[in-house]
């Protein structure tokens, strides 16, 4: 398949256009994403227990409650969460990736991004634009409600949990997602 950039530029923005439709991009903000956050944490918890240990062992937890990605040779994805220490929002963020290959559907999924060192947590929040890379930790959630979740998991700098996943395009992997701060 051969594209034009200006093809590529109108399909990517088309897709991430369609990708926020159902992130609630315009929304009141803070309020609406602290409300999803909690709602997440809760959903968490209830289905997942094992998971509360890895929230407590965490410097920093980054909830990401709906991402939206969608993929037509040229894909996107969006969503806005919030990081959280300690149990408190300290910063919002937005979630982006974009992505070129062999891909059509649409799905949604959560996702949570347990930062289990100090330093990984500061290297995240200084950076301008953090990317998620394949080198992350991925905890499963299996159907008893257990996460996946080992001693060597706990000692990773980031891991890595996508969940609820719906839709047509199969598996979400976290690589090439971009975070940004934002102010709701």
């Amino acid at each position: 398949m051969i594209t034009s950039r200006r093809g590529f530029l109108a399909a990517s923005g088309s897709l991430l256009g369609l990708a926020a439709c159902g992130n609630g991009v315009g929304s009141p903000g803070a309020p609406t994403i602290d409300a999803r956050v909690d709602a997440t944490k809760a959903f968490l918890i209830s289905h997942y227990p094992g998971v509360q240990d890895l929230m407590h062992k965490a410097a920093g937890v980054l909830y990401m409650p709906l991402m939206t990605e969608a993929g037509f040779g040229v894909g996107g994805a969006f969503g806005r969460g919030a990081l959280r220490i300690n149990g408190a929002t300290v910063d919002y963020y937005t979630a982006t990736k974009a992505s070129i290959g062999f891909q059509i559907g649409a799905q949604q999924y959560s996702h949570v991004l347990f930062f289990m060192t100090p330093g990984a947590l500061a290297d995240f929040r200084a950076s301008n634009g953090w990317v998620a890379s394949a080198d992350m930790v991925y905890a499963v959630p299996t159907q008893g409600g257990s996460m996946g979740i080992s001693t060597t998991t706990e000692q990773t700098p980031v891991v890595a949990l996508v969940f609820g996943q719906a839709g047509l395009i199969a598996g979400a992997s976290l690589a090439g997602v971009k975070y940004t701060r934002i102010i709701p």
